[in-house]
Order: C-alpha cells, then structure tokens, then sequence
C-alpha cells in the first residue's frame, strides 16, 4: 500500500501525520510542488516484458506527461535482488541530493521510497506499483530501494544526459527510516 509520512525535520522519530489514501497522498505533495498519480495499463504486462512493452501499456499517461511537462525520453529500468550491484546503487542515492531537472518515476512493479526534504518538514513517500511520483528539479530528497530491491519503473527526462545527482553535504537522510524490505 502506498504511503506517506510526514515529519517535522527535527523529529525524526514520529511523523506528524500518516496517510494512505492516494487522493490524500496526491495532495498533500502538490502543497509543496510534487506529483502523484496513480495509473492503470492499457494492456496486460507478462513477467518479462520488453522495454517496449512496458511503455506501450502506459503510452496514453507518458505521452500526456511528456506534452505537459515537455520531458524529451523515457526508458524503463529494472532491478531485482539479486542484481550484484545491488549495496553499491542503493548506497549511491542514499544521500540528501537533488538534480538540475525532475525526478520522475512510475513503478510498474516493486515498491522504492522517495523522501523529500521541504520547507522544514520531510515527507517520506513509498511507492509501489501503480504509483508515479515526480519530483521538481531542485528539491532535496533521498531514495532508498532497500537491501533487497525489486521494482521495475518508467522513467521520463528533459535531458538523460543531465540527469545527475548534486549532494547536499548534510546528513539529515541518516536520521530517517529507510525502506522495509516487509512493507512491499
């Protein structure tokens, strides 16, 4: 179930509120600039799927985004747990970041947590399959996949090329909850 918890920066212990319901998710993330939708496949996707597949089942919704927002490509990406490069790409976003363009992700399959780091409060977001989530150019966050990742999501850019990730310096991630592997 897709969920978003929202915390005070300084207490990282206990968020100040918890909701589940998408609608409510959805607009609790636009107040601070942040997309959520939820999408359906124009067709089934079998285990194993192409690339191309997978973008043909969601073609309606990626080219709506992809007019609204101007984004330019959009590939899919896949990781399971038993992919050897598992620590080293999960340790690699791990870090309060941000990037020069938007985030955005729909998870196909699996489940990755977002959390964002705005205006004083952290809002810590697990996605899970059916779930889009986009995150503005410039908005600090984090993402964790946990130590047995497993999703498959859409990915939509302006710039691929651009696509990288500039680090904050603080350690503000490391005082919040990371993915449990159990809440899939």
């Amino acid at each position: 179930m897709s969920r978003l918890r929202i915390y005070e920066d300084a207490q990282p212990s206990t968020p100040v509120s918890v909701h589940t319901a998408p609608s409510d998710i959805a607009r609790e993330l636009r107040q601070v600039g942040v997309r959520f939708e939820q999408w359906e496949a124009n067709a089934p996707i079998a285990p194993g799927a192409s690339q191309e597949e997978v973008v043909a089942a969601y073609r309606d919704d990626i080219d709506r985004l992809m007019r609204e927002e101007s984004y330019q490509s959009v590939d899919v990406i896949s990781l399971a747990p038993d992919n050897p490069d598992r620590a080293m790409l999960r340790k690699k976003f791990l870090s309060e970041h941000t990037h020069s363009e938007d985030e955005v992700r729909f998870f196909v399959a699996g489940s990755g947590q977002f959390t964002l780091h705005v205006a004083g409060k952290v809002y810590d977001v697990l996605c899970e399959a059916g779930d889009l989530i986009g995150v503005p150019d410039g908005t600090p966050h984090w993402f964790d996949m946990s130590e047995s990742p497993y999703f498959v999501a859409i990915r939509l850019f302006t710039n691929k090329d651009g696509w990288v990730a500039n680090f904050t310096g603080t350690d503000i991630a490391d005082q919040f909850p990371r993915m449990d592997p159990a809440a899939r």
